[in-house]
């Protein structure tokens, strides 16, 4: 990415007035994933069996059950009893003719929020993009568009972590007045938005890293094609944030 770079912008008069219908939307979308401070989970799957046991083969077809299926993985993940799963003979080579992978994570690069491990999911399930601080351009919005558009992906999640240097470093930039190097200043710029100057210090930090998640979700929201899906309930856009203490993942509230 060059710093020069254009990034996605809300800042049109096109791209306002469909940030504004998407964000109408979000208090339905949220409400039937059952948004809450952790990360949702059904009755059946917090059960010591649905922690331990074989995964359901079924690839979720809706919104709810992509999140479900999500929670169940990170809730195993959490207690140390991932089951690493899809990884069989028979499972690569059904996965080398096609694939259906049940949800798309946008993430940080940062390498200790692998996706599939996060969500203890395997080979097929998930289709990951991923991009410092979660920072969008075209090519993560085709990447994204694509597993929307042809894969009939029904659920995004914008994936936010603790400690996020990406974040860190446009808040400093921000402060400090400090260039950044090359095509890094492109990231903080992307980021300086969302940046929370009502906190200090680390509250700083952290308060942007979710903030920027949130603004994130909504300009995904509201892209035409995206937007048109979540009106029909075929698609949600929902985020949440990875906490690398205790390895749980927690929904975000974006009203």
């Amino acid at each position: 990415m060059s710093s020069n770079t254009q990034a996605p912008s809300a800042s049109s008069p096109s791209r306002r007035g469909l940030l504004r219908t998407a964000l109408a939307g979000t208090a339905a979308a949220g409400s039937v994933l059952g948004l809450g401070s952790v990360f949702p989970v059904s009755a059946s799957e917090a059960s010591a069996g649905a922690l331990g046991g074989a995964l359901d083969g079924a690839r979720p077809q809706t919104p709810e059950e992509a999140l479900r299926r999500l929670a169940a993985g990170n809730r195993r993940w959490a207690a140390y009893r991932q089951q690493h799963p899809h990884e069989s003979r028979s499972v690569r080579l059904q996965v080398a003719r096609e694939q259906h992978p049940f949800a798309i994570v946008l993430g940080c690069v940062d390498s200790r929020v692998p996706p599939e491990l996060v969500f203890d999911q395997g080979l097929g399930d998930l289709l990951t993009v991923r991009a410092a601080g979660e920072v969008l351009d075209e090519a993560v919005l085709g990447s994204i568009a694509y597993g929307v558009l042809e894969l009939e992906v029904p659920l995004v999640l914008v994936l936010a972590h603790q400690s996020c240097g990406a974040v860190g470093a446009a808040v400093h930039a921000d402060e400090t007045g400090t260039e950044l190097p090359a095509h890094i200043q492109y990231l903080a710029e992307q980021i300086r938005p969302s940046i929370d100057h009502g906190q200090y210090g680390e509250a700083r930090v952290a308060a942007t890293i979710d903030a920027h998640a949130r603004r994130t979700r909504g300009l995904l929201a509201a892209e035409p094609d995206l937007a048109r899906r979540i009106a029909t309930g075929r698609l949600a856009v929902a985020v949440a944030r990875y906490d690398l203490v205790d390895q749980r993942v927690r929904m975000l509230r974006t009203e």
